[in-house]
């Protein structure tokens, strides 16, 4: 038997000459090209997901402090699998097996449950659909609360753009943010907001990003006449790749993989959209409540020009 990689089964989907793969292992997109210019920077086939790439986030995006949070009067405590910093992150279903429930050339439909667990005693039934098209790579994600009481929701996702070659300094970024959320050093949770005017991270018009390191969520995002936010990273050799969330996600975290391992540093920039702010769900700011049978749908998308 020819062993799997540590990613699981491999699901490939191609339009022209664009092609992704996705993963069984958190159900994430592992790859995307077109022709041999990567658009989202990919990890080995014979590599472990760090730093979250590809993944989707759920029930929750970012950081939970001390792993703690209420629900209808209710006080619920989660593993914590940032245990430096005494956090929660990014969800239950990053390292779950996930399946094709539909395959298609250009489009595949990956389908997994999340059964009630110990902090988390509720049922959701969570697909996640790729799809390559003319416009890029589009990502649509449902979620249906599938047990008999109401359930905190949030969703994120977590993919790295790709500069092409080298690395990400020599880029020039954009994204329509006019507020930066702040995070204490020792935790990275959010202690308040500033206007990004004036400051270093202020990218709304597009400028070289240099060796600024980031790691923080923006909101007050700019929307366009077709309802969607975006980020923009130029290369130098002038090819751009334009990422949009659509109005369920108005946080993007932003994170120039300062602190992955050496090989992969800086050479992606994660734009994340996020459905909440960093730990919401103990706020409960952005936060969904899911009735049993509801559902709810976001979008996000890529594309190289």
């Amino acid at each position: 038997m020819v062993p799997l990689p540590p990613s699981g089964q491999q699901h490939e989907i191609a339009y022209g000459e664009q092609s992704a793969t996705i993963v069984e292992v958190g159900g994430g997109v592992r790859e995307y090209f077109v022709g041999d210019r990567a658009v989202l920077d990919p990890y080995p086939l014979d590599a472990v997901c760090d730093g979250a790439h590809g993944a989707p986030l759920i029930p929750w995006p970012n950081r939970l402090a001390d792993g703690r949070y209420s629900f209808d009067a209710a006080d619920y405590q989660i593993a914590l699998n940032e245990p430096t910093k005494q956090n929660a992150i990014h969800g239950f279903l990053r390292w779950r097996s996930w399946q094709a429930e539909k395959r298609e050339a250009a489009r595949v439909v990956m389908r997994t449950m999340l059964h009630p667990l110990e902090g988390y005693p509720f049922a959701l039934d969570v697909r996640v659909t790729y799809e390559l098209g003319a416009g890029g790579l589009t990502v649509t994600t449902s979620a249906t609360n599938v047990g008999k009481n109401a359930c905190p929701f949030a969703s994120g996702q977590h993919p790295y753009i790709s500069p092409g070659e080298g690395l990400i300094d020599e880029c020039e970024l954009q994204v329509g943010a006019e507020t930066r959320i702040l995070t204490d050093v020792e935790r990275q949770l959010p202690t308040g907001t500033q206007a990004v005017a004036g400051t270093p991270f202020d990218f709304r018009t597009a400028r070289r990003l240099g060796n600024l390191r980031i790691d923080f969520a923006f909101t007050d995002l700019a929307r366009e006449g077709d309802g969607m936010a975006r980020v923009w990273l130029r290369s130098p050799d002038s090819s751009v790749v334009e990422l949009w969330v659509d109005e369920h996600y108005p946080i993007l975290e932003l994170y120039t993989g300062d602190t992955l391992s050496k090989p992969r540093r800086r050479r992606g920039l994660a734009a994340e959209p996020m459905t909440c702010p960093p730990n919401g769900l103990q706020t409960g700011e952005g936060l969904l409540r899911l009735e049993p049978g509801e559902s709810t749908t976001s979008r996000w998308g890529v594309k190289l020009s």
